[in-house]
């Protein structure tokens, strides 16, 4: 039976290229975005050119409201999400004595609640059928912190122990939950920094280079594919560097 899968935050980046490559698998997609439809359709178009099903939706992952309204629409036309990959994350950059409450707020909600919201939405399907995979996108920077990103680490601390907790709860139901922390991928995220400040970076990676989305991707699949007794883990992909 076609296995279905809903990726978070899929118009760009580390999200799009999951959901392609999910797709090149055989999967139906579900893709969601906050805003840019116009590029949420393009990767739409490009999932159905392997001959998928593909759902796109604009929503808010940080809204609860929006999150049972869009996955109620989903489950509609499907009888379940198999897997789901919170992937839909902001980033703050900045001292956090100058982060406004409503920034604060906001990190957590797209970050850390979107897991829970999108989590507690796809979970009874994936009872009833007594399988399923939660792969969250993390960072290395839940696991060490960083200077000037104080929120975003928070957040991603969270999901780590989100993911180790929910894990042991959803283990009996044969629910496999994981997530990935990602050091430096080459994405929009990281377009800020320099020249300079990349090259920099990159010596600072025993790899000696950023990742790619490709690389996330291929990780996100090998742990939605079988794996079975691997759950609760946090998996770093960095390079070496953390």
């Amino acid at each position: 039976m076609k296995q279905r899968v809903l990726v978070t935050g899929a118009s760009r980046g580390i999200g799009k290229e999951i959901a392609i490559t999910f797709a090149k698998n055989g999967y139906d997609v579900a893709i969601n975005c906050l805003s840019n439809e116009h590029l949420l359709l393009e990767v739409k178009k490009e999932i159905e050119s392997y001959g998928v099903s593909c759902i796109a939706s604009t929503w808010d992952v940080g809204n609860f409201f929006e999150c049972k309204q869009a996955i109620s629409q989903i489950l509609s036309v499907w009888d379940s999400i198999d897997v789901l990959i919170n992937n839909a994350g902001i980033s703050h950059i900045g001292l956090l004595q100058d982060m406004s409450e409503m920034e604060w707020n906001r990190i957590l909600s797209v970050n850390l609640s979107s897991a829970f919201y999108c989590s507690k939405l796809c979970i009874p399907s994936m009872v009833k059928k007594n399988s399923g995979k939660i792969i969250t996108i993390s960072s290395v920077w839940g696991v060490s912190g960083a200077s000037c990103e104080v929120a975003y680490s928070a957040t991603k601390s969270g999901i780590h122990g989100f993911t180790k907790a929910l894990a042991k709860e959803l283990a009996p139901s044969n629910i496999q939950v994981n997530a990935i922390a990602c050091g430096a991928i080459d994405t929009e995220m990281n377009q800020f920094l320099s020249k300079e400040e990349k090259e920099s970076l990159m010596e600072e990676i025993p790899a000696g280079r950023f990742g790619t989305p490709l690389e996330v991707a291929h990780l996100t699949l090998q742990l939605a594919q079988n794996n079975h007794y691997v759950t609760g883990q946090i998996i770093q992909l960095d390079g070496g560097w953390i």
